[in-house]
């Protein structure tokens, strides 16, 4: 099972990863924090996590206006996890 979705790429988790080293990522909504850990430090094997906190993102409304009227729906909400690192570094575009 995989418990890491993808990494969150935003000018402000770019930001924080320079910084002070969070780390921000879209997990599976059953994921703890253990399992987080775990597998952050098993998929980048040199680096030591000290933090992890989580929340869940709730979904937005969209409308969309189009020829035959307004269109509405939601965007999927999701579970963020920032994990904050005590040593080692992740290079999160290699993969993009």
């Amino acid at each position: 099972m995989n418990i890491l979705i993808e990494p969150i790429l935003t000018e402000k988790s770019a930001r924080l990863a320079e910084t002070e080293q969070h780390y921000a990522f879209k997990v599976m909504k059953e994921a703890n924090k253990i399992q987080i850990r775990a597998a952050i430090e098993e998929r980048y094997p040199d680096v030591t996590v000290k933090e992890v906190r989580t929340m869940i993102v709730r979904g937005k409304r969209r409308r969309q206006m189009t020829k035959k009227g307004v269109v509405e729906g939601r965007v999927a909400g999701y579970k963020k996890a920032i994990v904050t690192l005590r040593s080692g570094e992740i290079d999160l575009y290699e993969a993009v």
